[in-house]
């Protein structure tokens, strides 16, 4: 007979399903995801949702009111603005545009904050001391002020917007991405590697690298938020995306002078980023309660 081995009644561990169980607790983070879901499929299919083109103007609706105000009609559920735009589809393209401009950001920060902060981490020295101590004065400076400063230098525009809010975040991944690498070189992997004739690039990107991932997707889901802040009030000042794009910022910035007299111009868009960004800042905090150990009830 075949000795069998006695059953132990625990299953191997299943990182997803763990992950998603500690991730699943958190209604606060599956409320956040299920918003975050909501918003792309939007920006996704806004050609098909918009009753409108985001450009289309009508001279017989200026600032027309919502559908449930007196004067509104259910052809524009929102309202309209100063030109006759209809709002619902002027929100519905500004959610692509606003997420295009979040993610762009965050991708390319996290480009060049992983590299950044991986060769500080791992060759230290006087090349770690000069990327950090330039990190150090680029957090001492007020975030939405640098931006301006680069925008004004670079020019208004939607491209260098987005690059001046890369910079300003970057800091943030050169320091997480530094202090995660420091502490993975110190373990045993990492000098078995190096005494079996691994390399530097091997080192680095194939055993370093992805066990520093965790705090960088965390940080990146609440980058999101702060880049769509960052882009929104940019287009605010007139220096991010330019009229007549229907970003939100710009979209507030267009509506400064109807406030007192038709709300509606000015509060959708301020929602629209209100619960885009919390939604990105609770599925942040899902995902850092997930990933820390430390915080696992």
């Amino acid at each position: 007979m075949t000795a069998s081995t006695p059953p132990t009644g625990l299953e191997p561990p299943r990182p997803l399903r763990e992950f998603w169980g500690y991730f699943s607790d958190n209604r606060g983070a599956l409320t956040g995801l299920f918003i975050v879901a909501f918003v792309l499929l939007l920006a996704a299919f806004a050609p098909l949702i918009a009753p409108y083109a985001p450009d289309l103007t009508d001279s017989s609706v200026f600032l027309s009111p919502p559908a449930w105000q007196k004067g509104g009609t259910s052809a524009h559920w929102l309202g309209t603005d100063a030109i006759g735009r209809d709002i619902l589809s002027r929100l519905i393209f500004g959610a692509r545009l606003s997420l295009a401009i979040g993610l762009a950001v965050v991708a390319l920060s996290v480009v060049m904050g992983t590299v950044l902060g991986l060769t500080a981490g791992y060759f230290r020295g006087l090349f770690e001391i000069a990327v950090m101590r330039l990190m150090d004065i680029i957090l001492t400076l007020p975030s939405l002020l640098l931006a301006i400063v680069i925008v004004a230098i670079l020019g208004p525009g939607l491209m260098n917007a987005m690059l001046a809010v890369a910079v300003v975040v970057l800091p943030h991944y050169v320091r997480i991405t530094r202090a995660a690498v420091i502490t993975e070189m110190a373990k045993d992997y990492v000098t078995a590697a190096r005494m079996n004739g691994a390399g530097h690039l091997r080192l680095m990107f194939n055993e370093v690298l992805p066990n520093c991932t965790a705090p960088l997707i965390v940080q990146a889901s609440l980058g999101i938020s702060t880049a769509i802040l960052d882009a929104a009030a940019l287009g605010f000042l007139g220096l991010g995306a330019q009229p007549p794009s229907p970003e939100w910022g710009t979209m507030l910035a267009d509506a400064r002078e109807f406030v007192l007299r038709a709300w509606w111009v000015v509060t959708f868009p301020g929602l629209a980023i209100l619960v885009t960004v919390l939604a990105f800042n609770l599925l942040g905090d899902g995902l850092r309660d997930a990933f820390d150990p430390k915080l696992k009830r």
